[in-house]
């Protein structure tokens, strides 16, 4: 009896060996797709879905990719001619084929192209740029597409917590949507010069190198921002973008095209920056030169001298801290052109208070 239950024992564990090795096999001649599966049905797209498919066919038109290539330059290692070409976003604003940008996207090239989302590539030369502004308007030369200009929207009753959109270029991939919402309001960032650009649109919608150039959406597809810049310390997107907003870029693409330029407040100065007061222990805006002529040169404000001694540091304006140029040019801004603002000035330990008029100094090198 004990035999005969140590064979069964023995022939039940081989049995399920087997089957144990067998199992994989098993399992991929039973259960195997060897033919195409059969399609499950899918339904309705949920609402968002639709409303997010509607938006991006409804505004993909009116968004452009531009080409922007700097002069061509001699290697020294090579006799062959070499340029740079730099990329990014833009929208087309009205029918005239005027197309909006940044500034930073075509700086200091020499050959501009635009490609539609028919395909087409158009030359496109410079109307205007607002370097203050980081914006610029392009006008197409001769498109053969019918163009789209894109349905502008308001930002003074932005919301922080809205639903924003953004539709661009990143990294030359063209048509890209991204989504996000309104993270914050009112933020400033330099424009590159010594301007900020104020009440920006922070948004967390990814933005990547690319983008700079393109529209900001609201959910019905409305423009509510051009796409500027991003915070990021690896140069990609860290769901921290900032948009200018379209109330600005309305005003100042307007007057571009009307003058191709955008008066700007000013009284004629060239200040150091905020990093060069701080490493010298100085509160204030250093004045580094004045243009002959200017509001600050015929109010008596007197720049450094030729061996770097410093003359006027601007410590005020109507009575009011600055601690930067950046700040004074706010103040100056907030003022308008036309308008008269008292300055403090100290100079070699002394505080004096001038009176100066605030002019247009787009047409100078200083602010």
């Amino acid at each position: 009896m004990p035999i005969r239950l140590l064979r069964f024992s023995i022939i039940w564990l081989l049995l399920l060996a087997t089957l144990w090795v067998m199992e994989p096999y098993l399992t991929a001649l039973w259960f195997s797709a060897s033919s195409p599966r059969t399609v499950a049905p899918r339904g309705d797209l949920a609402a968002g879905e639709k409303a997010t498919i509607a938006l991006f066919k409804k505004v993909s038109p009116s968004v452009v990719h531009v080409f922007a290539r700097a002069a061509p330059t001699v290697s020294l290692f090579s006799d062959e001619e070499q340029s740079v070409v730099q990329s990014g976003s833009g929208i087309i604003w009205d029918a005239a084929g005027h197309v909006i940008t940044n500034n930073h996207v075509i700086n200091g090239t020499a050959q501009i192209g635009v490609r539609l989302t028919s395909g087409e590539f158009v030359e496109a030369r410079v109307v205007g740029t607002a370097p203050n502004y980081d914006l610029a308007v392009l006008q197409l030369l001769r498109p053969k597409s019918a163009l789209q200009p894109i349905a502008v929207g308001e930002s003074a009753n932005l919301q922080v917590g809205q639903s924003t959109f953004a539709i661009g270029n990143p990294y030359g991939l063209d048509q890209t949507l991204t989504s996000g919402i309104v993270s914050a309001l009112g933020r400033s960032l330099p424009s590159g010069t010594a301007h900020e650009v104020k009440a920006m649109i922070q948004t967390d919608a990814p933005i990547n190198p690319g983008n700079s150039g393109g529209p900001l959406l609201d959910s019905a597809g409305r423009l509510i921002g051009l796409n500027t810049a991003i915070l990021s310390r690896s140069g990609a997107s860290a769901g921290i973008g900032f948009a200018i907003p379209v109330d600005i870029v309305n005003r100042v693409a307007s007057q571009l095209i009307r003058t191709g330029r955008v008066p700007l407040p000013g009284i004629g100065i060239v200040a150091a920056s905020q990093s060069e007061a701080t490493r010298l222990g100085i509160d204030g805006v250093i004045i580094v030169r004045t243009t002959p002529g200017s509001p600050a040169a015929k109010a008596g404000i007197e720049g450094a001298t030729v061996d770097g001694v410093i003359r006027d540091v601007i410590t005020e304006v109507d009575g009011t801290p600055v601690h930067s140029r950046e700040e004074l040019a706010s103040a100056l801004q907030d003022a308008g052109i036309g308008k008269q603002v008292s300055l403090t000035v100290e100079r070699d330990g002394e505080v004096r208070n001038v009176k100066v008029t605030v002019a247009d100094v787009s047409q100078l090198s200083q602010g």
